[in-house]
């Protein structure tokens, strides 16, 4: 591992965030000096950020806290072209009300990592709509456009995999590389920004603003990437059965939210509480030394942890202990997820199918419901399910007043009437 001068490029290095560094003496020797500024740019295109999004939030929190100034680049005029990387099929455009409403949400997410300048601190949250919504369209292709070869913009993964697949990419599109390379000019031009963070799949991207800042502007500007984040068993981060986690807690509750960690194989613990915890490496080395069933408790620290630096430390404790109850002490909490029912309906009686697949989702279909039941998958009250026909009344609600149903050991709802 390379051993640097700045406490910035050390903890990035020794926490495992680092995939590539254009000239890392020189920015190390820069991040020494003194106060560097560095962006990461997100785009709009939902009212939230999910995991996938938390690791260069990450990076953005170690920089503010060895001591240097974050940007969090919102696409505002970039969600109305869409960036080709790794995508398929163009991108669904938005109106200005939905990106707009997208950014005020997301914001609420970056306030719980970094520390902006009306709260005291000197963080960032720049949108490139404000000098990309108002660029002349010929002076651009002028003066930027110029600086570009076709020949070279071809041979980037983003566009080559598209045309290889024989997949659509419009001229919007192909465009999304010269916006990006000029966002980090006018970030160079307006607050002195001098890194450019994100995936290793941005890297070429990175790149091109680099060598664009050096023609316009004669800046010397700098490139790190981390690495793309995968499971030990090959998955993609953050993807679940369910689809994608997200970080606000409409979306995926605190205690869904602790379960998707909860849930973390093995091999990644350690890297993991590395990333996505601010717990001392210390710490962390005690927690990957645990070996066999023990490691379900660095598990829960993981768990916790993340959550806490999420969603705060009180829904993390009490999705901790939700989680306790119902799987060690064999009760359930209130705080696990809730669908609720009306009384009448329940009276009446309600079959164990659609309890499971149409009411709380914890199955894709009756059929699905069928195949768990023989399997000895599904339980009512933390009592297996036999009998497909079994209906539900008020008369199995417990003394908490709800029904809860669980799939497997892990997935739990609670039915309850109103």
């Amino acid at each position: 591992m390379t051993t640097y001068k700045s406490d910035f490029l050390n903890i990035l290095s020794e926490r495992g965030f680092i995939h590539q560094v254009s000239e890392p003496d020189a920015l190390d020797a820069k991040a020494a000096e003194g106060q560097i500024t560095a962006y990461i740019g997100y785009d709009c295109t939902a009212a939230s950020l999910h995991i996938g999004h938390l690791l260069p939030t990450m990076m953005l929190y170690w920089l503010q806290q060895t001591g240097h100034r974050p940007i969090a680049l919102m696409g505002g005029g970039t969600t109305r072209v869409g960036d080709p990387s790794g995508k398929d099929e163009t991108r669904r455009v938005l109106t200005d009300d939905v990106i707009n409403e997208n950014m005020r949400s997301i914001r609420a997410t970056f306030s719980k990592f970094l520390k902006f300048e009306n709260d005291g601190g000197n963080a960032v949250m720049a949108n490139n709509a404000d000098w990309l919504n108002t660029l002349n369209y010929i002076d651009f292709l002028r003066d930027v456009g110029r600086h570009f070869s076709v020949n070279r913009m071809l041979s980037f993964d983003s566009v080559k995999l598209r045309l290889e697949r024989q997949h659509e990419l419009s001229f919007l599109e192909f465009n999304y590389m010269i916006l990006q390379a000029y966002d980090f000019v006018e970030l160079n031009k307006r607050y002195g920004c001098v890194l450019q963070m994100g995936g290793s799949d941005q890297w070429g991207n990175i790149v091109n603003g680099i060598d664009l800042g050096r023609r316009m502007n004669n800046a010397n500007l700098y490139a790190l990437t981390a690495p793309l984040i995968t499971t030990s068993s090959g998955a993609k981060m953050g993807k679940t059965a369910a689809g994608a986690v997200w970080l606000n807690a409409d979306l995926v509750s605190p205690y869904g939210y602790w379960q998707y960690w909860r849930n973390t194989e093995d091999g990644d613990v350690a890297r993991f509480l590395k990333l996505f915890t601010t717990l001392p490496l210390s710490e962390i080395s005690k927690l990957a030394a645990l070996q066999g069933a023990e490691v379900n408790e660095a598990k829960k620290v993981l768990a916790t942890e993340a959550t806490a630096l999420m969603h705060g430390r009180a829904a993390a404790d009490e999705a901790a202990g939700t989680a306790r109850k119902t799987f060690e002490e064999g009760t359930f909490a209130q705080s696990l997820p809730t669908v609720e029912v009306a009384r009448a309906t329940l009276e009446q009686g309600i079959g164990v199918l659609n309890a499971f697949a149409e009411l709380t989702a914890l199955v894709s279909s009756n059929g699905d419901a069928r195949r768990q039941i023989k399997a000895g998958g599904l339980k009512v009250n933390d009592a297996t399910v036999s009998d497909e026909k079994m209906i539900l009344t008020a008369k199995d609600l417990t003394v908490d007043g709800a029904i809860k149903l669980s799939l497997g050991k892990k997935k739990h709802v609670l039915l309850k009437p109103v």
